[in-house]
Protein backbone atom coordinates (compact mmCIF):
# COMPACT_ATOMS: atom_id res chain seq x y z
CA UNK A 1 0.00 0.00 0.00
CA UNK A 2 1.44 3.44 -1.16
CA UNK A 3 -0.08 6.78 -0.16
CA UNK A 4 0.81 10.31 0.78
CA UNK A 5 -0.70 12.56 3.38
CA UNK A 6 -0.74 16.13 2.96
CA UNK A 7 -1.66 17.89 6.65
CA UNK A 8 -4.20 20.68 5.98
CA UNK A 9 -3.67 24.55 7.75
CA UNK A 10 -5.84 23.19 11.02
CA UNK A 11 -4.65 19.81 12.85
CA UNK A 12 -8.89 19.34 12.86
CA UNK A 13 -9.10 19.63 9.24
CA UNK A 14 -11.47 17.25 7.62
CA UNK A 15 -9.70 14.84 5.24
CA UNK A 16 -10.44 14.33 1.60
CA UNK A 17 -9.50 11.27 -0.11
CA UNK A 18 -8.44 11.22 -3.82
CA UNK A 19 -8.99 8.54 -6.28
CA UNK A 20 -7.46 7.96 -9.75
CA UNK A 21 -9.12 6.03 -12.53
CA UNK A 22 -7.73 3.42 -14.45
CA UNK A 23 -4.04 4.66 -14.66
CA UNK A 24 -4.42 4.47 -11.03
CA UNK A 25 -1.77 6.76 -9.29
CA UNK A 26 -1.82 9.71 -6.72
CA UNK A 27 -0.05 11.99 -9.16
CA UNK A 28 -2.85 12.12 -11.30
CA UNK A 29 -4.83 14.70 -8.69
CA UNK A 30 -1.61 16.63 -9.17
CA UNK A 31 -4.25 20.06 -10.22
CA UNK A 32 -6.68 19.83 -6.90
CA UNK A 33 -4.10 19.50 -4.29
CA UNK A 34 -2.83 22.92 -3.99
CA UNK A 35 -6.83 24.48 -3.96
CA UNK A 36 -7.81 21.42 -1.33
CA UNK A 37 -5.20 22.21 0.52
CA UNK A 38 -6.39 25.46 2.11
CA UNK A 39 -8.83 24.27 3.66
CA UNK A 40 -8.30 20.34 3.96
CA UNK A 41 -5.66 17.25 5.03
CA UNK A 42 -5.57 15.39 1.85
CA UNK A 43 -4.83 11.99 1.17
CA UNK A 44 -3.65 10.47 -2.06
CA UNK A 45 -2.77 6.70 -2.64
CA UNK A 46 -1.25 4.66 -5.63
CA UNK A 47 -4.19 1.63 -6.48
CA UNK A 48 -2.85 -1.98 -6.64
CA UNK A 49 -1.13 -2.64 -9.35
CA UNK A 50 -0.49 1.24 -10.71
CA UNK A 51 2.48 3.49 -9.54
CA UNK A 52 5.12 3.00 -6.73
CA UNK A 53 2.24 0.31 -5.90
CA UNK A 54 3.06 -2.00 -9.05
CA UNK A 55 2.01 -5.71 -8.17
CA UNK A 56 0.76 -8.78 -9.93
CA UNK A 57 -3.07 -8.64 -9.14
CA UNK A 58 -5.42 -11.61 -8.36
CA UNK A 59 -8.14 -12.98 -10.79
CA UNK A 60 -11.36 -11.40 -10.26
CA UNK A 61 -9.77 -8.68 -9.07
CA UNK A 62 -12.50 -6.27 -8.47
CA UNK A 63 -14.26 -2.84 -7.67
CA UNK A 64 -15.16 -4.72 -4.21
CA UNK A 65 -11.29 -5.24 -3.38
CA UNK A 66 -10.54 -1.53 -4.30
CA UNK A 67 -13.67 -0.62 -2.09
CA UNK A 68 -11.31 -2.96 0.87
CA UNK A 69 -7.88 -1.14 -0.45
CA UNK A 70 -9.39 2.57 -0.03
CA UNK A 71 -10.78 1.29 3.46
CA UNK A 72 -7.44 0.21 4.28
CA UNK A 73 -5.93 3.73 3.19
CA UNK A 74 -8.41 5.22 5.44
CA UNK A 75 -7.29 2.87 8.43
CA UNK A 76 -3.16 3.33 7.70
CA UNK A 77 -3.30 6.99 7.23
CA UNK A 78 -5.88 7.30 10.87
CA UNK A 79 -8.82 8.55 9.30
CA UNK A 80 -11.93 8.40 10.72
CA UNK A 81 -14.28 9.90 8.17
CA UNK A 82 -13.74 11.70 4.66
CA UNK A 83 -14.94 13.13 1.60
CA UNK A 84 -14.30 10.84 -1.45
CA UNK A 85 -13.36 12.28 -4.18
CA UNK A 86 -13.17 9.59 -7.33
CA UNK A 87 -12.36 9.77 -11.18
CA UNK A 88 -14.09 7.41 -13.22
CA UNK A 89 -12.88 4.26 -12.07
CA UNK A 90 -12.11 5.81 -8.65
CA UNK A 91 -15.43 7.00 -9.11
CA UNK A 92 -16.99 3.35 -9.03
CA UNK A 93 -14.71 2.37 -6.10
CA UNK A 94 -16.31 5.34 -3.86
CA UNK A 95 -19.92 4.02 -5.44
CA UNK A 96 -19.31 0.68 -3.77
CA UNK A 97 -17.53 2.03 -0.69
CA UNK A 98 -19.74 4.41 -0.38
CA UNK A 99 -22.60 1.82 0.22
CA UNK A 100 -21.00 -0.84 2.06
CA UNK A 101 -18.96 1.72 5.26
CA UNK A 102 -21.33 4.88 4.82
CA UNK A 103 -19.92 5.41 8.26
CA UNK A 104 -16.45 5.96 6.96
CA UNK A 105 -17.42 8.57 4.53
CA UNK A 106 -19.16 12.03 4.58
CA UNK A 107 -19.55 12.87 1.42
CA UNK A 108 -19.04 11.85 -2.06
CA UNK A 109 -17.98 12.93 -5.45
CA UNK A 110 -18.17 11.06 -9.03
CA UNK A 111 -16.25 12.55 -11.99
CA UNK A 112 -17.32 10.83 -15.48
CA UNK A 113 -18.59 7.56 -13.25
CA UNK A 114 -21.33 5.44 -13.85
CA UNK A 115 -24.01 3.38 -12.46
CA UNK A 116 -23.32 0.69 -15.08
CA UNK A 117 -21.14 0.64 -17.96
CA UNK A 118 -22.99 1.52 -21.45
CA UNK A 119 -22.24 -0.16 -24.50
CA UNK A 120 -20.86 3.29 -26.24
CA UNK A 121 -18.18 3.11 -22.95
CA UNK A 122 -17.83 -0.75 -23.70
CA UNK A 123 -16.86 -0.50 -26.96
CA UNK A 124 -14.60 1.92 -26.25
CA UNK A 125 -12.36 -0.57 -24.17
CA UNK A 126 -12.98 -3.48 -26.17
CA UNK A 127 -10.71 -1.24 -29.14
CA UNK A 128 -8.43 0.06 -26.59
CA UNK A 129 -7.72 -3.56 -25.68
CA UNK A 130 -7.69 -4.87 -28.94
CA UNK A 131 -5.06 -1.70 -29.62
CA UNK A 132 -2.92 -3.38 -26.64
CA UNK A 133 -3.33 -6.74 -27.41
CA UNK A 134 -2.63 -6.54 -31.21
CA UNK A 135 -0.20 -3.04 -30.90
CA UNK A 136 1.27 -3.18 -27.78
CA UNK A 137 1.80 -1.08 -24.66
CA UNK A 138 3.36 1.67 -26.77
CA UNK A 139 0.50 2.10 -28.97
CA UNK A 140 -2.53 1.94 -26.37
CA UNK A 141 -0.60 4.74 -24.12
CA UNK A 142 -0.31 7.03 -27.31
CA UNK A 143 -3.94 6.69 -27.92
CA UNK A 144 -4.98 7.45 -24.46
CA UNK A 145 -5.39 11.11 -24.93
CA UNK A 146 -7.44 11.28 -27.81
CA UNK A 147 -10.01 9.52 -24.91
CA UNK A 148 -9.01 11.85 -21.55
CA UNK A 149 -8.87 15.62 -23.22
CA UNK A 150 -10.83 17.71 -25.66
CA UNK A 151 -9.74 17.79 -29.37
CA UNK A 152 -8.60 21.45 -29.14
CA UNK A 153 -6.80 21.57 -25.93
CA UNK A 154 -4.91 18.33 -27.31
CA UNK A 155 -3.97 20.82 -30.63
CA UNK A 156 -2.52 23.35 -28.22
CA UNK A 157 -1.09 21.14 -25.82
CA UNK A 158 1.04 18.50 -28.30
CA UNK A 159 4.41 19.16 -26.05
CA UNK A 160 2.59 18.49 -22.73
CA UNK A 161 0.68 15.43 -24.25
CA UNK A 162 4.36 14.21 -25.72
CA UNK A 163 5.54 14.06 -22.15
CA UNK A 164 2.66 12.19 -20.56
CA UNK A 165 3.54 9.90 -23.25
CA UNK A 166 6.86 9.35 -22.32
CA UNK A 167 5.75 9.18 -18.49
CA UNK A 168 2.98 6.78 -18.96
CA UNK A 169 5.02 4.15 -21.00
CA UNK A 170 8.00 4.51 -18.53
CA UNK A 171 5.29 4.11 -15.61
CA UNK A 172 2.86 1.19 -17.49
CA UNK A 173 1.29 -1.08 -15.15
CA UNK A 174 1.36 -3.97 -17.05
CA UNK A 175 -0.97 -5.44 -19.67
CA UNK A 176 -2.44 -8.26 -17.49
CA UNK A 177 -3.24 -5.50 -14.69
CA UNK A 178 -4.78 -3.23 -17.34
CA UNK A 179 -7.21 -6.02 -18.43
CA UNK A 180 -7.94 -6.60 -14.79
CA UNK A 181 -8.47 -3.33 -14.12
CA UNK A 182 -10.71 -2.40 -17.53
CA UNK A 183 -12.61 -5.95 -16.83
CA UNK A 184 -13.33 -5.07 -13.00
CA UNK A 185 -14.69 -1.50 -13.93
CA UNK A 186 -17.06 -3.26 -16.91
CA UNK A 187 -18.49 -5.56 -14.62
CA UNK A 188 -19.55 -2.91 -11.81
CA UNK A 189 -23.19 -2.30 -11.63
CA UNK A 190 -24.61 -0.48 -8.57
CA UNK A 191 -28.17 0.26 -10.78
CA UNK A 192 -30.22 -1.78 -8.08
CA UNK A 193 -28.46 -0.24 -5.37
CA UNK A 194 -28.43 3.19 -5.65
CA UNK A 195 -31.86 4.23 -3.62
CA UNK A 196 -29.75 2.99 -0.43
CA UNK A 197 -27.21 5.39 -0.64
CA UNK A 198 -27.57 8.44 1.65
CA UNK A 199 -24.82 10.48 1.57
CA UNK A 200 -24.90 13.53 -0.03
CA UNK A 201 -23.21 13.56 -3.21
CA UNK A 202 -21.72 15.33 -6.21
CA UNK A 203 -22.08 14.06 -9.44
CA UNK A 204 -19.57 16.34 -12.55
CA UNK A 205 -19.33 15.56 -15.83
CA UNK A 206 -18.55 16.62 -19.38
CA UNK A 207 -20.79 16.69 -22.08
CA UNK A 208 -17.85 16.01 -24.77
CA UNK A 209 -16.79 13.10 -23.01
CA UNK A 210 -15.97 10.67 -25.58
CA UNK A 211 -15.53 7.61 -23.14
CA UNK A 212 -17.81 8.28 -20.33
CA UNK A 213 -21.16 9.89 -22.33
CA UNK A 214 -22.86 12.49 -19.61
CA UNK A 215 -25.94 10.77 -19.57
CA UNK A 216 -24.55 7.76 -17.81
CA UNK A 217 -23.92 10.41 -15.14
CA UNK A 218 -26.70 11.99 -15.25
CA UNK A 219 -28.66 8.38 -15.02
CA UNK A 220 -26.23 8.38 -11.81
CA UNK A 221 -27.60 11.11 -10.30
CA UNK A 222 -31.18 11.00 -10.69
CA UNK A 223 -30.54 7.14 -8.97
CA UNK A 224 -29.23 8.92 -5.84
CA UNK A 225 -31.45 10.50 -3.76
CA UNK A 226 -30.80 14.40 -3.47
CA UNK A 227 -27.84 13.97 -5.51
CA UNK A 228 -26.35 17.17 -6.62
CA UNK A 229 -25.22 17.31 -10.65
CA UNK A 230 -22.77 19.28 -12.37
CA UNK A 231 -22.22 18.92 -16.64
CA UNK A 232 -19.65 21.05 -17.96
CA UNK A 233 -20.17 21.85 -22.09
CA UNK A 234 -16.31 21.17 -22.20
CA UNK A 235 -13.34 19.59 -20.60
CA UNK A 236 -13.64 15.82 -21.88
CA UNK A 237 -13.07 12.89 -19.71
CA UNK A 238 -9.61 14.31 -17.69
CA UNK A 239 -11.90 17.69 -16.67
CA UNK A 240 -10.39 18.24 -13.53
CA UNK A 241 -7.20 18.29 -15.79
CA UNK A 242 -8.59 20.82 -18.71
CA UNK A 243 -10.23 22.83 -16.29
CA UNK A 244 -8.57 22.84 -12.94
CA UNK A 245 -9.80 26.39 -11.86
CA UNK A 246 -13.34 25.67 -12.46
CA UNK A 247 -13.42 21.80 -11.60
CA UNK A 248 -11.83 23.53 -7.97
CA UNK A 249 -14.08 25.91 -7.48
CA UNK A 250 -17.12 23.50 -7.73
CA UNK A 251 -15.23 20.87 -5.63
CA UNK A 252 -14.72 23.10 -2.64
CA UNK A 253 -18.39 24.86 -2.87
CA UNK A 254 -19.78 21.30 -2.73
CA UNK A 255 -17.43 20.25 0.10
CA UNK A 256 -17.93 23.28 1.99
CA UNK A 257 -22.02 23.23 1.89
CA UNK A 258 -22.80 19.46 0.81
CA UNK A 259 -25.84 20.49 -0.53
CA UNK A 260 -28.56 17.68 -1.25
CA UNK A 261 -30.15 19.10 -4.42
CA UNK A 262 -30.67 18.11 -7.96
CA UNK A 263 -29.18 20.67 -10.51
CA UNK A 264 -29.86 20.72 -13.75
Amino acid sequence: MTFDVYDGPEPEAETVLLSAGLGGAAGYWAPQLAALRRRYRVVTYDQAGTGRNRRDLTNGHGIAAMADEALAVLEASGTTSAHFVGHALGALVGLELALRRPDRLASLTVVNGWASASAHTRRCFEMRLALLKHEGPAAYVRAQPIFLYPADWLARNVARVAEEEVHGLANFQGSDTLRKRIAALLAFDVTSRLRSLRLPTLVVAARDDVLVPSTMSEDLAWGIEGARLYVAPWGAHAINVTEPDAFNSLLLDFLEHKTKRQVA
